[in-house]
C-alpha cells in the first residue's frame, strides 16, 4: 500500500499565562491547548495540530488553515 509522502508545516504557536498555566494558541488552524508550563503548552499544542491533521479531511483542513498570517508589534501612547 503506497502512503501519501508527509510533509512538514510551520505554524505559529501563541502562549501566554493564565491563572493556572499557560493556554497555547495557533491562529492557523485556530486550535488551542494548555499546559503546566510555556514547555508542556507548547508540546500539547503541537501534539493537538498533529492530531488534526492526522484525523481531519482534506476539506476540513483547507477550510480552517489560514494561509495569510501577519504577526506584528504596535506601539501606542498610553495615559
Amino acid at each position: 500500500m503506497n502512503r501519501p509522502s508527509k510533509c512538514t508545516r510551520q505554524l505559529t504557536a501563541l502562549i501566554e499565562s493564565e491563572e493556572e498555566g499557560y493556554v497555547a494558541w495557533c491562529p492557523e488552524l485556530d486550535i488551542a491547548s494548555q499546559g503546566a508550563t510555556v514547555a508542556e503548552a507548547r508540546q500539547n499544542l503541537q501534539e493537538a495540530t498533529q492530531l488534526f491533521f492526522e484525523c481531519a479531511s482534506p476539506s476540513e483542513i483547507q477550510q480552517r488553515f489560514r494561509q495569510e498570517l501577519f504577526i506584528t508589534r504596535l506601539e501606542v501612547d498610553v495615559g
